[in-house]
């Protein structure tokens, strides 16, 4: 079960690098728009605030890259939970107030991959 507890939370860090990439350098192209249901003059009129958005997807997943490689696997083990947590928090909200397709996208892996750091650590 840590193996996949491991792959899990990496797949979760993984989305949040591709978040950030999303909302960072990408926000005014058609894949960008396509993804978050823009048009081109909303995605060009929010571009600063969606770089924001994704400084912060990377704040997310760089924590949980921290807890997967941090030395001392108690310690790994609190961030990844914690971090964990926030992710899950977040689509939580982003689903009840802005879309509810990111309860879907966001916090299933995120509740998954919780799940599974938590029986993996039993």
């Amino acid at each position: 079960m840590m193996t996949v507890s491991l792959i899990l939370v990496a797949l979760v860090a993984l989305e949040h690098v591709y978040i950030l990439v999303l909302e960072m350098f990408l926000w005014t192209t058609p894949r960008a728009q396509k993804a978050f249901g823009l048009t081109p003059a909303f995605s060009r009129e929010t571009k600063s605030l969606a770089a924001n958005q994704g400084l912060y997807n990377g704040f997310l997943a760089a924590g949980l890259i921290w807890g997967l490689l941090h030395p001392n696997a108690d310690f790994g083990y609190q961030l990844q939970l914690f971090f964990l947590i926030c992710v899950a928090v977040a689509a939580i909200y982003g689903g009840l107030t802005s879309k509810r397709s990111i309860l879907l996208m966001q916090g299933l892996p995120a509740f998954l991959a919780l799940a599974a750091t938590l029986i993996a650590h039993l």
